[in-house]
């Protein structure tokens, strides 16, 4: 296998020169939880006070919405995040949204999705859920789907910079480290690992 540059250090590449279009690309971890709570909250009171959708049908797709969270966390992950370009613009996309975090993954500010980028995808997929749940259930799903991507981010930002001690949490970030470290085309999955057994991409942990 090709041996990849990496970083141990908390410090990064520079993508633009123009320092206004460098800071898109830079983002505190605490920034996804001031733009999505107050949405996922927004959401919350729609579903049971605007809407009335019923308790039971809300955690139905609330639950629902997280699940299908980190399906798409692992499919973008694996198949946008580190497609394989072959053009010279395309090499430099994906090192911008991915292959940054792969050579310094230490870097604090860039380990969760800036808004640039969330918040297009954010929209874009509520606009995909409406029309398939319609106006009334996309809101109890959507809110599911938010609170997972909120769990992912911060995970993510946790398996790098916070020491830490629940048995779910190291088992998270020793696979986590597997991918960076052993091999990026195994170990997708950032906030659980289900979908790597499911597709065959998880470690083998015996050897």
């Amino acid at each position: 296998m090709e041996k990849l540059y990496v970083s141990n250090k908390n410090e990064s590449a520079r993508i633009f020169k123009s320092d206004f279009l460098e800071a898109f690309t830079k983002v505190h971890w605490s920034v996804p939880l001031w733009i999505y709570v107050p949405l996922i909250l927004y959401f919350i009171y729609r579903s049971c006070f605007v809407l009335n959708v019923s308790v039971s049908m809300i955690g139905v797709l609330a639950v629902a919405g997280m699940i299908f969270w980190t399906l798409t966390e692992y499919l973008l992950h694996r198949f946008v995040f580190h497609f394989k370009p072959k053009s010279g613009l395309g090499k430099r996309i994906i090192f911008m949204f991915h292959g940054v975090h792969h050579d310094y993954p230490n870097d604090a500010l860039r380990l969760v999705m800036p808004p640039s980028v969330s918040i297009p995808l954010a929209v874009l997929f509520y606009l995909l859920f409406r029309m398939v749940f319609g106006v009334t259930y996309v809101a109890p799903f959507y809110f599911g789907f938010l609170t997972g991507y909120l769990c992912y981010d911060i995970t993510h930002y946790a398996l790098h910079h916070v020491h830490l001690r629940k048995k779910f949490l190291v088992g998270l970030m020793k696979h986590h480290a597997r991918h960076h470290y052993q091999n990026p085309n195994l170990g997708y999955g950032v906030s659980q690992t289900l979908w790597d057994h499911v597709f065959g991409t998880a470690f083998d942990y015996e050897k």
